[in-house]
């Protein structure tokens, strides 16, 4: 039986900042990735998935816990893990002074690749996302989002056998942003694995095959987009307009949600016809649709991954000491 591409263990994070308490910007975060898989951290700003994705990548040291890198201790050993490696930061800028078609290039050569690989892996990632007119300009002159595709270009051109990618797609236009989720898929056909980090629901949907959804420092669950929904309580939601009570009618029929714009029924299939008539009698209107992967974020965090997390603004002061 093979080992895991990542083997995270109560991974801890505090930082002392100048003037005030410690912060806990991971509390034991426990976590495994298999060989070329597609994993998503999934949470708000603030939460800790750039805490997590810097340790596990070797850039930062925990307070506690072990990471272990294809079977490799990445804590004791990161040099023995790196050449497995190729990372996204989330403030990542190519090189001002050499163009994408240079900064893909010049990265795989460092890394050892032939001179030849390295050509023919930089066209082609550089077609992936759509910098071929601009391949040969100033990356200074590159707008935001050319910029981190040509970032996200030079990660995919070493199909390292595990990348990880934190926010790769912000500031990205949908196009492109499709184009760079293919990729991905395309890196784990070839046994590549994927751990990224993001706080766009539809991203974390369509691209992980597994995902965590973390707060505050900790994984609160995990598993397939699928199976995070079904723990909501089923899997259609039948949204009621505004009106009189109606919660004793629909008492038993499913997991009920109120709020300014009326009532909401999370059920299965077979209640949908029930709580349609009774919206009917009622004299009410409904909709009918598949439950969301927003409101499994929102069960299980409680608020909208649009909202930073508590202390988000603490953790982005530059940290004194481990």
């Amino acid at each position: 039986m093979g080992v895991d591409a990542l083997v995270a263990r109560e991974v801890r994070k505090s930082y002392r900042i100048r003037g005030g308490a410690p912060v806990l910007a991971l509390n034991g975060v426990s976590l495994s990735v298999r060989p070329g898989e597609r994993y998503a951290l999934l949470g708000r700003n603030g939460a800790g998935k750039t805490t997590f994705l810097r340790i596990a990548s070797t850039l930062l040291v925990p307070s506690g816990g072990t990471v272990e890198i294809f079977g490799k201790d990445a804590i004791g050993s990161p040099e023995s893990v790196r050449g497995l490696l190729a990372v996204v930061p989330q403030e990542g800028r190519p090189f001002f002074h050499l163009t994408p078609r240079e900064q893909v290039y010049t990265y795989l050569r460092a890394r050892g690749l032939p001179r030849g690989t390295a050509k023919d892996r930089t066209e082609e990632s550089l077609a992936q996302m759509g910098l071929g007119e601009v391949a040969d300009r100033l990356s200074t002159t590159l707008s935001g989002g050319q910029r981190q595709r040509t970032m996200v270009a030079t990660v995919i051109a070493t199909e390292a056998p595990l990348l990880f990618l934190d926010e790769p797609t912000i500031g990205m236009d949908p196009f492109a942003r499709r184009a760079v989720w293919e990729s991905f898929r395309g890196l784990s056909r070839k046994g590549s694995t994927i751990l990224l980090t993001t706080h766009y629901l539809d991203e974390a949907e369509a691209l992980s095959q597994r995902l965590a959804i973390i707060d505050r420092g900790r994984v609160l669950v995990e598993g397939t987009a699928a199976a995070l929904k079904e723990q909501v309580g089923g899997a259609f939601r039948v949204s009621i307009s505004p009106g009189p009570p109606l919660r004793e009618e629909l008492a038993g029929l499913g997991t009920i949600v109120e709020d300014a714009e009326g009532v909401s029924v999370i059920t299965g299939p077979e209640r949908v016809p029930e709580i349609l008539g009774i919206a009917l009698r009622a004299r009410r209107t409904a909709t009918v649709g598949p439950v969301t992967l927003e409101e499994a974020f929102l069960r299980a965090v409680g608020h909208s991954i649009h909202e930073d997390a508590e202390g988000a603004a603490a953790l982005r002061s530059p940290p004194m000491a481990p």
